[in-house]
């Protein structure tokens, strides 16, 4: 029988945690009604379908919490069994995960570097949809089976197949967006400072879900325990975030292209640590100043200056370069 803590003890750290992701989820989301008012209805729809499955997930967590907290109490009898709020969250991730990669697959597929390619966009929703299956179908058996022992035994591989799925996705979508933006950047061009702030951004975003669902897989294959179910409450509400964090870095990518210049304020999960070198290279702190101290010599007869004529002197030619003449100071 696994510990207290490895069961109760992760429910309830990943209910807290998914439950402060959820409140990150609502502000991006009055982010983008304030920011995007004229965007498209199916726009629209997926950012208000995507917020309230979040906030249903979310109540779901914390009703299964409740119950094992509360209701189950005491009650050693009930330390195996799967509450259904608990199982229905796990099609619900299942839901929120198939939005967030069929938007990336539309994304690509509709990128002028791609031509519409059906090739790289079909494998992504295809693989997407199989992944919504095996939720639904593991949803259902833990419904049917009431305990996680009889789940493990009986549909393990069905469970372990989902994860594997979605983080089959998740690199797919990143190789096909870095791939693509990699493509369009020329060596002369000033929109490659644009295109590597957006690589990175993609990077990152699509990190922090794969790791998740790959912790998440670990600890349910090695652990007779709820630890990955913690791990798993976490795992819609990284995607949820990585589908409004993509909507609302529009307006400040579409400023940085006008102006032609790229700063660091891109909305990623660690900016500092990607500054770019070309923000380094148009700081206004550094200033090259050049001064050039130009000669000019005037010949006089040794007469002086005859019957009062005037004596207009000539203009020796322009000083080509020399390091005596020359100074440069930089500040």
């Amino acid at each position: 029988m696994a510990s207290l803590p490895a069961i109760y003890g992760a429910i309830l750290l990943g209910g807290f945690i998914a439950s402060g992701l959820s409140g990150i989820i609502t502000a991006q989301t009055f982010t983008y009604i304030k920011q995007y008012p004229s965007d498209t209805h199916i726009t629209k729809s997926i950012v208000a379908l995507t917020w309230i499955l979040d906030s249903i997930h979310t109540g779901l967590v914390c009703t299964a919490s409740w119950i094992f907290m509360v209701q189950w109490f005491g009650d050693e009898s009930k330390i195996d069994d799967i509450p259904a709020p608990l199982a229905i969250s796990i099609a619900l991730t299942a839901f929120l995960t198939l939005i967030v990669h069929c938007f990336f697959a539309h994304r690509i597929h509709k990128r002028k570097l791609t031509h519409n390619d059906w090739r790289i966009s079909i494998p992504i929703v295809v693989f997407s949809f199989l992944r919504l299956v095996t939720a639904l179908v593991s949803t259902t058996e833990m419904i049917k089976l009431q305990t996680m022992t009889a789940f493990r035994q009986n549909v393990k591989w069905l469970f372990t197949a989902g994860l594997s799925l979605s983080c089959v996705v998740d690199v797919l979508v990143t190789a096909s967006l870095c791939f693509t933006l990699r493509r369009n950047r020329s060596p002369h061009s000033s929109m490659d400072r644009i295109i590597n702030s957006i690589i990175l951004y993609t990077l990152e975003n699509n990190a922090l879900t794969s790791a998740a669902t790959i912790i998440s897989m670990i600890c349910w294959v090695t652990m007779h325990n709820l630890i990955f179910l913690g791990v798993h409450f976490v795992l819609s509400k990284l995607y949820a975030n990585s589908l409004l964090a993509t909507l609302n870095s529009r307006k400040h990518l579409q400023e940085e292209r006008s102006r032609g210049a790229l700063s660091n304020e891109l909305p990623v999960a660690f900016p500092g640590r990607y500054q770019s070198k070309y923000s380094k290279r148009l700081d206004p702190g550094n200033k090259l100043e050049i001064n050039v101290e130009r000669t000019i010599e005037y010949e006089a007869p040794d007469d002086g200056f005859a019957k009062g004529s005037p004596h207009t002197p000539s203009e020796s030619p322009p000083p080509t370069a020399d390091a005596n003449h020359i100074t440069s100071n930089v500040a």
